[in-house]
């Protein structure tokens, strides 16, 4: 009985998870009998909470290539550290390849103000004010890994505090004093 509630419990939270897909991409292979197509997907998963995976999918049908990616992106998850559950701790660059991208922390109500691949990434997430921009390559498989390390690079203050040898509270008094922020 128990293992049949905590499969159920399981099943749920699965279902919980929202998926983007982000891009599809037709290849084709040239063989005797003329072409055979094939496609790929770029999918982004996340539970709306802090936590998201982004996986890529190759297949001979559309939905089987998403289903692929959503697999691998289910398998890949990242948790990020969120500010009052809505934004970033600080402003934040990341880079893959030729995509560079910079993600920066907002006031409440700004939104999400990001374009394409990077804004599936930040709507997954959870993110809700958040200001982004993309500098480098404009292709989507590179725009999401550059967020992604982005997103790496996010750290708590609790860890900074820690690392510091002070208290959290402490760092908190002080940001305020520096910067004014009323949160």
């Amino acid at each position: 009985m128990a293992q049949r509630e905590r499969n159920r419990e399981r099943d749920g939270r699965e279902n919980d998870f929202v998926d983007k897909l982000v891009h599809i991409n037709r290849v084709a292979k040239v063989v005797k009998g003329g072409r055979r197509f094939g496609f790929a997907a770029l999918v982004v998963v996340g539970d709306q909470r802090g936590r998201v995976g982004f996986g890529h999918g190759k297949a001979r049908e559309v939905p089987e290539a998403i289903r692929k990616a959503t697999e691998s992106a289910r398998h890949k998850m990242l948790y990020v550290p969120l500010r009052s559950g809505r934004t970033l701790h600080h402003d934040i660059e990341g880079y893959h390849g030729a995509g560079h991208v910079i993600l920066r922390s907002a006031v409440p109500g700004t939104g999400i103000i990001a374009g394409g691949p990077m804004r599936a990434v930040l709507e997954t997430l959870g993110m809700q004010d958040v200001v982004g921009k993309s500098l480098g390559s404009s292709n989507p498989y590179n725009m999401v890994r550059a967020t992604f390390d982005a997103l790496r690079r996010q750290i708590h203050p609790k860890d900074i505090a820690a690392q510091r040898g002070i208290k959290y509270s402490t760092l908190q008094n002080y940001r305020q004093r520096l910067f004014l922020v009323e949160e």
